[in-house]
């Protein structure tokens, strides 16, 4: 093989199909636009047009809105927390975002990590975290533990 005699494998390149380039070409006059009309023109969109009719995203009417400002928490239960520890994926001694995350309890960091008091807790942990509800630190206490807040 020389350099000279590298080619594509056929039907590799196509040549882009002229459109509107004569009769005989046959895909020329209306170049694939059928007849006549708006559409057959140049410089048309009508997406979202429903022919003069009020159109449904106007019909429709508007709820709610999206708090820009809403936090969104990766979130942890008790006892996820507790399988991990019992794993050995997780320290008893300290729980926090980087541990969690390298433990694989969660997939990312989000706006912070949320405590919640699903399941029973047995070990006694030490966790901080972003935010907790009343019992996850209720339980956490009760279990011999700590809940800082950072």
């Amino acid at each position: 093989m020389k350099l000279n005699e590298i080619r594509d494998n056929e039907g590799a390149r196509k040549s882009r199909k002229r459109v509107a380039r004569g009769i005989g070409s046959g895909s020329g006059k209306t170049g694939g636009r059928g007849q006549k009309g708006q559409k057959s023109r140049s410089g048309v969109a009508v997406n979202g047009f429903e022919g003069g009719q009020m159109p449904i995203y106007r019909r429709l009417p508007k709820r709610g809105f999206k708090n820009h400002f809403a936090k969104e928490f990766a979130v942890v239960n008790l006892d996820t927390l507790q399988k991990a520890i019992d794993a050995g994926k997780l320290n008893a001694d300290d729980v926090n975002v980087e541990s969690l995350l390298k433990a694989g309890v969660i997939n990312k960091k989000l706006d912070g990590v949320r405590l919640l008091g699903r399941g029973a807790l047995t070990a006694k942990v030490s966790v901080s975290v972003n935010s907790a509800s009343k019992t996850a630190v209720a339980a956490v206490e009760k279990a011999g533990g700590s809940v800082k807040l950072v």
